[in-house]
């Protein structure tokens, strides 16, 4: 028991005692091993014989076939040789994985950074393995995943609480072009809870076509205090991308008509209960709190600070956007209609 792999001989005497009948347990104890192990090697090397007199199918267990199957695994999973022969991929990998990124967006990215050089090509898996590879432990790599983890997690959304809002407009009624995200400048908002005890937050927006993630701090997490970074958000940005913004049931956003009336944004409420509606920004909100996770204190937390991880969430490429980054494509919508405007890198 606990030994290596199956040699070519104990091969060659699985093959022999299978020929002669003998059963899964009396060939794993004339071999000193588990039954296990030779019920998944008689699985992976059976072949079924055809009988000319009859025309049944027997099963017969070929060591070769076996041996060669497992040689063709072994080799296959040595691909994440690629990384340790290909320097200049291996460092554009590791350089974007101390940036944060994920192995997906490295692997999706790849084609844009290097349309026409087909050396610099990687699975996302590929990656992970490399990542954790006994040869890398010593490097910690798994420590610039997103979760810092290998098994992934659910994430759920912050629950909306039932208030009463002045003037409010169901979901029901955005445009189906907002719904289809057709039609760029429709925004989803949200406030992201700090520490109960200090009672702030960041309230957010993301743009429902792009991607791009406002963020901005809120020291009490009040309609007031919404509404005012709310409109400091807008303000700065083209009124072509300022359209509409989808919001929950909180009691902070009691103020919404501002909007409207300063900005003339319109202003939709998700159903109760429902954040799925608002799947964008949730999500999105989940990329903040891998920099800031739950109870974390935001009184330390300076907006140029935000500002910073914001930008880095916004220049990261998405799968959804098909790898390119939120502020390329922003800046892709406003340079149709002759806007142009400066942004971080």
């Amino acid at each position: 028991m606990g030994k290596q792999k199956l040699s070519p001989e104990e091969r060659d005497h699985i093959a022999q005692l299978y020929a002669q009948g003998y059963g899964v347990r009396s060939i794993a104890r004339q071999l000193n091993r588990s039954p296990s192990t030779i019920s998944a090697e008689l699985k992976a090397g059976l072949w079924y014989s055809r009988s000319p007199l009859n025309l049944s199918y027997t099963p017969v267990y070929v060591a070769i076939h076996a041996q060669r199957r497992r040689n063709e695994r072994a080799k296959r999973s040595t691909k994440i040789t690629k990384l340790s022969t290909n320097t200049k991929l291996r460092a554009y990998v590791e350089v974007k994985l101390h940036m944060g990124w994920s192995p997906e967006q490295i692997a999706g990215r790849l084609h844009i950074d290097y349309p026409s050089d087909l050396s610099m090509r990687i699975g996302h898996e590929t990656i992970y393995r490399y990542i954790y590879a006994p040869e890398q432990a010593k490097e910690r790599f798994w420590e610039y995943l997103p979760r810092k983890q290998k098994k992934r997690r659910k994430w759920n959304g912050r629950k909306v609480s039932r208030s009463h809002i002045p003037d409010r407009v169901s979901i029901s009624k955005r445009s189906s072009t907002a719904n289809d995200r057709k039609e760029f400048g429709h925004w989803e908002g949200d406030t992201v809870e700090g520490r109960r005890i200090d009672g702030d937050g960041i309230h957010t927006e993301v743009e429902r076509m792009s991607r791009k993630l406002l963020a901005s701090k809120v020291s009490r997490i009040t309609a007031e205090e919404t509404v005012r970074v709310q409109l400091q958000l807008f303000e700065e940005q083209p009124s072509i991308a300022r359209k509409s913004t989808t919001l929950d049931n909180g009691k902070e956003n009691a103020q919404h008509n501002k909007l409207r009336q300063r900005l003339n944004m319109e202003t939709y409420f998700a159903d109760p209960y429902s954040s799925w509606q608002r799947g964008t920004n949730e999500n999105t909100n989940g990329l903040l709190r891998r920099y800031l996770p739950k109870h974390t204190s935001f009184v330390t937390l300076t907006q140029t600070e935000l500002d910073d991880i914001t930008e880095e969430i916004n220049n990261r490429p998405r799968k959804i956007l098909d790898f390119y980054t939120s502020n390329e494509i922003y800046l892709k919508q406003l340079s149709k209609v002759g806007v142009r405007i400066r942004m971080r890198t």
